[in-house]
């Protein structure tokens, strides 16, 4: 990809406000939106975006709507620890700790649901194993994979995003997009095999 313009960008976060506008509802802390509104927090991360060019011009592979999805949660996780002195975390590689809209720190029931639904393509972890164990385990394998594979992930499984969406997204065929999401699921399926809860017995 060449150089991405400010045109580029402008167009490319238009086109992807709506789904922006819903992540940044759903994930910013509670006690934030009491001081500020989310069109505020997408301004800033609008504003962060367009000092990011080189982000924007590499990696072909990975998806516009990805790559402003980063960085709105990097936008988010920087405003948290400024407003609340969080523990810092990257959301460059998409391991943030999903927060309940209780602020108790726990997946809500959406999120969870969606981070247990990853493993139960793959494989039935033991019963035994806490939840929030396999879902530490399943972050930290979803951060070893490449970005591309990282994407397709967190669009089908944590955006709610059908096949169709991500094929438009991806610029590819359902075809394509459907191969793409399968063989993502496959490699997050070796890392976590090396992980013995999520073994096959």
């Amino acid at each position: 990809m060449g150089a991405f313009s400010q045109d580029n960008l402008a167009a490319a976060f238009a086109e992807n406000r709506q789904r922006l506008f819903a992540i940044a509802e759903k994930r910013l802390n509670p006690i934030l939106l009491k001081r500020m509104s989310v069109e505020d927090v997408l301004s800033e991360a609008y504003a962060n975006a367009a000092k990011r060019a080189d982000y924007f011009a590499s990696h072909d592979d990975v998806p516009i709507y990805y790559k402003l999805r980063t960085i709105l949660m990097q936008t988010m996780a920087d405003i948290e620890r400024c407003n609340l002195k969080a523990k810092g975390r990257d959301a460059y590689k998409e391991v943030e700790r999903l927060k309940s809209r209780d602020g108790s720190g726990e997946p809500d029931g959406q999120d969870a649901a969606r981070f247990d639904s990853i493993p139960a393509d793959i494989t039935s972890p033991v019963s035994r194993v806490d939840r929030d164990e396999r879902h530490a385990i399943l972050r930290h394998a979803l951060a070893a994979l490449p970005e591309n594979d990282r994407a397709i992930l967190v669009m089908r499984h944590f955006d709610g995003m059908g096949n169709s969406e991500c094929a438009a997204a991806l610029g590819v065929t359902e075809k394509a997009a459907s191969i793409r999401h399968v063989r993502a699921l496959e490699r997050l399926q070796q890392k976590l095999l090396e992980v013995s809860c999520f073994r096959k017995r």
